[in-house]
């Protein structure tokens, strides 16, 4: 799933270490807390090294729960309950499962994608299982690093520009092929990595449902959602982030290098 998730290439990967790079299959689910161990042991092995790690990406979740020290809930899964919950999106939707979830904790909904129906189950879950809300159950020990946060922002019209340009390149770098050859490799359009914005439309193209037209605009149009949905992870207002515009290199490394002299 290279294309699909913007993977770096071997160039990028060759510049500059990379760590947490095709780690699991398509069809194996890398949980939070997984991620949140194995973030951690990386992080103590560059240490070791006297390097300093930089913790890269848009998923607010997955890097708060590794900058922040979150502690998710403890719930042993019960395999009768989610097929239950499995069961009615079949028969229903995944949004009508996911307003049962806004309903009992708008502000787990509020961080869950509704296409995202693995998490969506994972907090009824929960929920059902202690009666109490998924939202409130993120434990939180003190973090025991020392964070430099920086974050890149450019205006909104700006950033739905360059997302439908990359949305054409996807296509024209070969994304279609790279969905097909997942397609025939076995691996199911229901599994939670297929369901991805861009790997699920383009699924539909590959079955002749859809055009590439009609795929490029839906893509265009969750994009749109999820960029929104990025903004309530990380705002313009939080004080421990420093915000630059990508263009501001030199500012950028300025700041870094002030920090750094002081630590």
């Amino acid at each position: 799933m290279d294309i699909g998730t913007a993977k770096p290439s071997r160039e990028e990967m060759a510049r500059v270490p990379h760590h947490l790079i095709d780690i699991v299959n398509p069809d194996e689910t890398l949980s939070l807390a997984v991620f949140q161990q194995k973030a951690k042991e990386t992080i103590a092995e560059i240490h070791r090294r006297g390097k300093l790690p930089f913790l890269v990406g848009g998923t607010g979740q997955y890097i708060r729960a590794v900058t922040e020290g979150w502690s998710p809930p403890e719930v042993t899964p019960d395999e009768r309950l989610r097929k239950v919950l499995e069961a009615l999106v079949e028969e229903q939707s995944p949004n009508w499962l996911h307003d049962r979830l806004r309903i009992l904790d708008p502000e787990a909904a509020e961080k869950i994608d509704a296409r995202n129906v693995r998490r969506t189950v994972r907090a009824l879950e929960v929920i059902l299982t202690t009666g109490r809300k998924f939202s409130a159950q993120r434990g939180q020990v003190e973090s025991s690093f020392g964070l430099i946060t920086i974050g890149l922002i450019r205006r909104r019209e700006e950033l739905y520009r360059r997302v439908d340009e990359r949305i054409e390149l996807m296509f024209a770098s070969g994304f279609l092929n790279e969905v097909k050859r997942l397609l025939e490799k076995g691996y199911s359009p229901s599994l939670p990595s297929m369901s991805a914005i861009g790997y699920r439309e383009a699924v539909r193209v590959a079955k002749a449902e859809w055009s590439e037209d009609q795929a490029k605009a839906e893509m265009r149009r969750m994009t749109r959602i999820f960029v929104r949905r990025q903004s309530n992870w990380f705002k313009e207002s939080d004080a421990q982030i420093r915000w630059f515009h990508p263009n501001q290199k030199e500012e950028v490394e300025s700041y870094l290098q002030g920090v750094l002299i002081g630590l």
